[in-house]
Protein backbone atom coordinates (compact mmCIF):
# COMPACT_ATOMS: atom_id res chain seq x y z
CA UNK A 1 0.00 0.00 0.00
CA UNK A 2 1.40 3.41 -0.74
CA UNK A 3 2.51 4.73 2.38
CA UNK A 4 1.18 8.13 1.90
CA UNK A 5 -2.33 6.61 2.26
CA UNK A 6 -1.35 4.41 4.88
CA UNK A 7 -0.63 7.19 7.02
CA UNK A 8 -4.67 8.70 6.58
CA UNK A 9 -5.78 5.22 7.61
CA UNK A 10 -3.78 5.31 10.43
CA UNK A 11 -4.52 8.75 11.57
CA UNK A 12 -7.96 7.19 11.11
CA UNK A 13 -7.65 4.89 13.87
CA UNK A 14 -6.20 7.23 16.12
CA UNK A 15 -8.94 9.81 15.96
CA UNK A 16 -12.17 7.80 15.68
CA UNK A 17 -13.99 7.98 18.33
CA UNK A 18 -12.17 11.22 19.68
CA UNK A 19 -13.62 13.60 17.19
CA UNK A 20 -16.72 14.11 15.27
CA UNK A 21 -17.91 13.00 12.03
CA UNK A 22 -18.89 15.78 10.55
CA UNK A 23 -22.32 15.57 7.55
CA UNK A 24 -22.01 15.40 3.99
CA UNK A 25 -24.39 17.34 2.86
CA UNK A 26 -25.81 16.50 -1.05
CA UNK A 27 -28.41 18.85 -3.08
CA UNK A 28 -28.43 19.50 -6.46
CA UNK A 29 -26.84 22.69 -8.00
CA UNK A 30 -29.01 24.31 -9.30
CA UNK A 31 -30.64 24.71 -5.82
CA UNK A 32 -26.74 26.67 -5.26
CA UNK A 33 -27.08 28.51 -8.40
CA UNK A 34 -28.59 28.76 -11.62
CA UNK A 35 -25.60 27.87 -13.42
CA UNK A 36 -24.54 24.95 -11.37
CA UNK A 37 -28.22 22.92 -12.47
CA UNK A 38 -27.05 19.35 -13.36
CA UNK A 39 -24.59 19.04 -11.56
CA UNK A 40 -24.51 17.51 -7.68
CA UNK A 41 -22.73 19.00 -4.93
CA UNK A 42 -21.81 17.35 -1.95
CA UNK A 43 -20.58 19.72 0.71
CA UNK A 44 -18.69 18.61 3.98
CA UNK A 45 -19.40 20.63 6.65
CA UNK A 46 -16.50 20.54 8.80
CA UNK A 47 -16.70 23.55 10.32
CA UNK A 48 -19.04 21.58 12.47
CA UNK A 49 -15.90 19.67 13.71
CA UNK A 50 -14.47 20.55 17.88
CA UNK A 51 -12.66 23.56 17.21
CA UNK A 52 -14.63 25.02 13.98
CA UNK A 53 -12.34 23.13 11.16
CA UNK A 54 -10.39 20.01 10.09
CA UNK A 55 -7.01 20.95 11.88
CA UNK A 56 -8.20 19.37 15.00
CA UNK A 57 -7.76 16.05 12.91
CA UNK A 58 -4.09 16.35 11.80
CA UNK A 59 -3.05 18.08 15.33
CA UNK A 60 -4.51 14.98 17.58
CA UNK A 61 -2.99 12.80 15.15
CA UNK A 62 0.63 14.61 15.58
CA UNK A 63 0.45 14.67 19.38
CA UNK A 64 -0.18 10.87 19.78
CA UNK A 65 2.52 10.47 17.73
CA UNK A 66 4.72 12.04 19.87
CA UNK A 67 7.17 10.45 22.99
CA UNK A 68 6.94 10.55 26.37
CA UNK A 69 9.46 13.17 26.43
CA UNK A 70 8.53 15.17 23.73
CA UNK A 71 5.06 15.47 25.62
CA UNK A 72 7.11 16.43 28.56
CA UNK A 73 8.95 19.04 27.11
CA UNK A 74 5.40 20.71 25.75
CA UNK A 75 4.59 21.56 22.39
CA UNK A 76 5.09 25.23 20.13
CA UNK A 77 2.98 25.70 16.86
CA UNK A 78 2.16 29.03 14.97
CA UNK A 79 -1.47 29.86 13.55
CA UNK A 80 -3.29 33.06 12.63
CA UNK A 81 -6.45 30.98 14.48
CA UNK A 82 -7.57 27.31 13.47
CA UNK A 83 -4.31 25.02 13.61
CA UNK A 84 -3.94 27.59 17.23
CA UNK A 85 -7.54 26.11 18.59
CA UNK A 86 -6.82 22.64 17.23
CA UNK A 87 -3.13 22.24 18.82
CA UNK A 88 -4.72 24.01 21.72
CA UNK A 89 -7.19 21.28 22.10
CA UNK A 90 -6.09 18.39 21.15
CA UNK A 91 -2.89 19.13 23.68
CA UNK A 92 -5.38 19.35 26.64
CA UNK A 93 -6.91 15.91 25.50
CA UNK A 94 -3.63 14.55 25.67
CA UNK A 95 -2.39 16.54 28.87
CA UNK A 96 0.51 18.36 26.78
CA UNK A 97 1.34 21.81 27.62
CA UNK A 98 0.63 23.68 25.01
CA UNK A 99 2.36 27.17 23.69
CA UNK A 100 1.01 29.03 20.10
CA UNK A 101 2.72 32.09 18.60
CA UNK A 102 0.18 33.82 16.79
CA UNK A 103 0.53 36.97 14.18
CA UNK A 104 -0.64 40.02 15.73
CA UNK A 105 -3.44 40.62 13.26
CA UNK A 106 -5.15 37.07 14.69
CA UNK A 107 -8.38 37.58 15.40
CA UNK A 108 -9.59 38.71 18.59
CA UNK A 109 -11.98 35.80 19.24
CA UNK A 110 -9.22 33.26 17.65
CA UNK A 111 -7.04 34.29 20.44
CA UNK A 112 -9.06 34.06 22.87
CA UNK A 113 -10.58 30.43 22.22
CA UNK A 114 -6.78 28.91 21.79
CA UNK A 115 -6.00 30.64 25.36
CA UNK A 116 -9.69 29.38 26.97
CA UNK A 117 -8.24 25.63 25.60
CA UNK A 118 -5.27 26.33 27.87
CA UNK A 119 -2.38 27.25 25.46
CA UNK A 120 -0.43 30.17 26.09
CA UNK A 121 -0.15 32.44 23.44
CA UNK A 122 2.37 34.38 22.07
CA UNK A 123 1.72 37.50 19.53
CA UNK A 124 4.13 38.66 17.23
CA UNK A 125 4.26 40.26 13.77
CA UNK A 126 4.52 38.31 10.76
CA UNK A 127 7.73 38.80 10.23
CA UNK A 128 8.57 37.60 13.67
CA UNK A 129 6.10 34.33 13.14
CA UNK A 130 8.72 31.52 11.57
CA UNK A 131 11.39 33.14 14.06
CA UNK A 132 9.53 32.86 17.36
CA UNK A 133 8.24 29.71 16.73
CA UNK A 134 11.75 28.26 16.01
CA UNK A 135 13.44 30.34 18.90
CA UNK A 136 10.83 28.42 21.22
CA UNK A 137 11.76 25.21 19.97
CA UNK A 138 15.54 25.41 19.99
CA UNK A 139 15.48 27.83 23.65
CA UNK A 140 12.91 26.62 25.37
CA UNK A 141 13.37 22.78 23.98
CA UNK A 142 9.48 23.22 23.12
CA UNK A 143 8.39 19.96 20.60
CA UNK A 144 7.11 21.78 17.20
CA UNK A 145 3.82 20.79 15.63
CA UNK A 146 4.27 22.37 12.23
CA UNK A 147 0.49 23.96 11.15
CA UNK A 148 0.86 21.96 7.86
CA UNK A 149 4.23 21.12 6.76
CA UNK A 150 3.95 17.49 8.23
CA UNK A 151 3.35 14.18 6.94
CA UNK A 152 1.35 13.23 10.37
CA UNK A 153 -0.62 16.78 9.90
CA UNK A 154 -1.34 16.03 6.49
CA UNK A 155 -2.50 12.40 7.22
CA UNK A 156 -5.22 13.62 9.66
CA UNK A 157 -6.72 16.47 7.27
CA UNK A 158 -6.93 13.54 4.83
CA UNK A 159 -9.14 11.83 7.04
CA UNK A 160 -11.98 13.66 5.98
CA UNK A 161 -11.34 13.01 2.75
CA UNK A 162 -11.91 8.94 3.47
CA UNK A 163 -15.49 10.33 5.08
CA UNK A 164 -16.67 11.99 1.85
CA UNK A 165 -15.98 8.79 -0.22
CA UNK A 166 -17.61 6.25 1.90
CA UNK A 167 -21.12 8.87 0.91
CA UNK A 168 -20.27 9.68 -2.52
CA UNK A 169 -17.73 7.18 -4.03
CA UNK A 170 -16.74 8.72 -6.97
CA UNK A 171 -16.59 12.69 -7.46
CA UNK A 172 -15.22 14.18 -10.42
CA UNK A 173 -13.85 17.22 -9.25
CA UNK A 174 -13.02 18.09 -5.32
CA UNK A 175 -12.63 21.62 -4.17
CA UNK A 176 -10.57 22.76 -1.66
CA UNK A 177 -9.31 25.95 -0.17
CA UNK A 178 -5.80 26.29 0.18
CA UNK A 179 -3.70 27.92 2.61
CA UNK A 180 -0.59 26.79 4.08
CA UNK A 181 -1.58 23.69 2.16
CA UNK A 182 -2.27 20.43 4.73
CA UNK A 183 -6.20 20.62 3.68
CA UNK A 184 -5.34 20.26 0.14
CA UNK A 185 -2.08 17.98 0.61
CA UNK A 186 -4.54 15.21 2.67
CA UNK A 187 -7.47 15.93 0.81
CA UNK A 188 -5.37 15.06 -2.62
CA UNK A 189 -3.48 12.03 -1.40
CA UNK A 190 -7.08 10.24 -0.07
CA UNK A 191 -8.45 11.16 -3.46
CA UNK A 192 -6.28 10.20 -5.88
CA UNK A 193 -5.75 7.25 -4.20
CA UNK A 194 -9.29 6.14 -3.79
CA UNK A 195 -11.06 8.36 -6.80
CA UNK A 196 -8.51 8.90 -9.44
CA UNK A 197 -10.25 10.04 -12.09
CA UNK A 198 -11.48 12.85 -9.87
CA UNK A 199 -10.00 16.21 -10.60
CA UNK A 200 -8.62 17.74 -7.56
CA UNK A 201 -8.45 21.99 -7.33
CA UNK A 202 -7.08 24.22 -4.58
CA UNK A 203 -8.60 27.76 -4.18
CA UNK A 204 -6.79 30.84 -2.70
CA UNK A 205 -7.34 34.39 -1.96
CA UNK A 206 -5.51 36.50 -4.75
CA UNK A 207 -4.05 38.60 -1.59
CA UNK A 208 -2.27 35.44 -0.22
CA UNK A 209 -1.63 33.07 -3.28
CA UNK A 210 1.45 31.83 -1.98
CA UNK A 211 0.72 28.45 -3.48
CA UNK A 212 -0.26 29.48 -6.77
CA UNK A 213 3.23 31.65 -7.20
CA UNK A 214 4.89 28.60 -5.71
CA UNK A 215 3.82 26.84 -8.71
CA UNK A 216 4.54 29.17 -11.38
CA UNK A 217 7.80 29.77 -9.97
CA UNK A 218 8.40 25.81 -10.01
CA UNK A 219 9.83 26.38 -6.66
CA UNK A 220 8.95 27.64 -2.61
CA UNK A 221 8.73 31.66 -2.90
CA UNK A 222 7.34 33.49 1.06
CA UNK A 223 5.35 36.71 0.36
CA UNK A 224 6.07 39.75 1.83
CA UNK A 225 2.56 41.16 2.71
CA UNK A 226 -0.70 39.51 2.93
CA UNK A 227 -4.10 41.08 2.61
CA UNK A 228 -7.28 38.95 2.40
CA UNK A 229 -10.80 38.74 4.33
CA UNK A 230 -9.76 34.89 4.50
CA UNK A 231 -7.50 34.94 7.92
CA UNK A 232 -7.37 31.07 7.66
CA UNK A 233 -5.70 31.14 4.56
CA UNK A 234 -3.15 33.71 5.03
CA UNK A 235 0.18 32.45 5.89
CA UNK A 236 3.24 34.18 4.23
CA UNK A 237 5.06 30.50 2.90
CA UNK A 238 4.00 26.82 2.41
CA UNK A 239 6.38 23.57 2.51
CA UNK A 240 8.42 21.58 0.86
CA UNK A 241 6.24 18.59 2.03
CA UNK A 242 2.74 19.92 0.49
CA UNK A 243 4.31 21.44 -2.27
CA UNK A 244 6.00 18.22 -3.51
CA UNK A 245 2.26 16.58 -2.42
CA UNK A 246 0.51 19.47 -4.20
CA UNK A 247 2.74 19.45 -7.28
CA UNK A 248 1.81 15.27 -7.17
CA UNK A 249 -1.80 15.15 -6.94
CA UNK A 250 -3.65 18.70 -7.48
CA UNK A 251 -4.80 19.38 -10.70
CA UNK A 252 -5.12 23.46 -10.54
CA UNK A 253 -5.07 26.08 -8.01
CA UNK A 254 -7.12 28.90 -8.66
CA UNK A 255 -7.28 32.30 -7.47
CA UNK A 256 -10.12 34.24 -6.20
CA UNK A 257 -10.57 37.64 -5.22
CA UNK A 258 -12.12 38.99 -1.35
CA UNK A 259 -15.25 40.34 -3.02
CA UNK A 260 -15.80 36.91 -4.90
CA UNK A 261 -15.05 34.95 -1.23
CA UNK A 262 -17.61 37.30 0.10
CA UNK A 263 -19.90 36.59 -2.27
CA UNK A 264 -19.68 32.60 -1.78
CA UNK A 265 -20.20 32.96 1.85
CA UNK A 266 -23.78 34.97 1.68
CA UNK A 267 -24.79 31.71 -0.41
CA UNK A 268 -23.49 29.47 1.40
CA UNK A 269 -25.26 30.96 4.51
CA UNK A 270 -28.59 31.36 2.93
CA UNK A 271 -28.60 27.99 0.72
CA UNK A 272 -26.87 25.64 3.36
CA UNK A 273 -28.02 27.32 6.72
CA UNK A 274 -24.47 27.46 8.24
CA UNK A 275 -21.96 29.43 9.52
CA UNK A 276 -18.89 29.32 7.37
CA UNK A 277 -15.86 31.87 7.67
CA UNK A 278 -14.29 33.30 4.17
CA UNK A 279 -11.55 30.74 4.22
CA UNK A 280 -14.07 27.87 4.12
CA UNK A 281 -16.19 29.68 1.76
CA UNK A 282 -12.91 30.20 -0.91
CA UNK A 283 -13.53 26.99 -2.62
CA UNK A 284 -16.66 27.58 -3.48
CA UNK A 285 -16.02 31.03 -5.30
CA UNK A 286 -14.52 29.58 -8.34
CA UNK A 287 -18.17 27.87 -9.42
CA UNK A 288 -20.19 31.16 -8.54
CA UNK A 289 -17.75 33.31 -10.34
CA UNK A 290 -17.60 30.97 -13.60
CA UNK A 291 -14.04 30.29 -13.23
CA UNK A 292 -14.57 26.20 -13.09
CA UNK A 293 -17.55 24.82 -14.68
CA UNK A 294 -17.93 21.03 -14.70
CA UNK A 295 -20.04 19.42 -17.30
CA UNK A 296 -23.12 18.42 -16.65
CA UNK A 297 -24.21 15.79 -14.79
CA UNK A 298 -20.59 15.82 -12.56
CA UNK A 299 -20.32 15.71 -8.86
CA UNK A 300 -18.49 18.12 -6.86
CA UNK A 301 -16.88 17.28 -3.56
CA UNK A 302 -16.39 20.64 -2.33
CA UNK A 303 -14.66 20.74 1.35
CA UNK A 304 -15.88 22.89 3.32
CA UNK A 305 -13.58 24.01 6.72
CA UNK A 306 -13.88 26.70 9.08
CA UNK A 307 -16.85 28.21 10.82
CA UNK A 308 -14.57 30.04 13.62
CA UNK A 309 -16.54 33.58 13.12
CA UNK A 310 -17.75 36.37 15.53
CA UNK A 311 -21.46 37.39 15.32
CA UNK A 312 -19.63 41.06 14.71
CA UNK A 313 -17.18 39.72 12.67
CA UNK A 314 -19.51 38.10 10.13
CA UNK A 315 -21.99 41.09 10.33
CA UNK A 316 -19.43 43.45 9.40
CA UNK A 317 -17.85 41.30 6.51
CA UNK A 318 -21.58 40.43 5.01
CA UNK A 319 -22.83 44.04 5.74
Amino acid sequence: MNEEFAQILAARTVIDGRLVRTPVQILDGGAFSDSLAGRTLVFKLEMLQRTGSFKIRGALNKLSQLSADEKARGVVGMSSGNHAQALAYGARLEGVEATVVMPDYSMDYKVAATRAYGAKVELVSTAELFSTYERFHQERGLTPVHPFDDPHIIAGAGTAALEVLEEVPAPDCVLASVGGGGWISGTSTAMKRRAPQAKIIGVEPEGACVVRRSLDAGRLVKLDSVETVADGLAPPFTGEIVFDRIQRHVDDVLVVSDDEILDATRRIIDVLKVVVEPSAAACVAPLLAGRLNPPEGSTIAVMLSGGNLSAGRLRSLLA
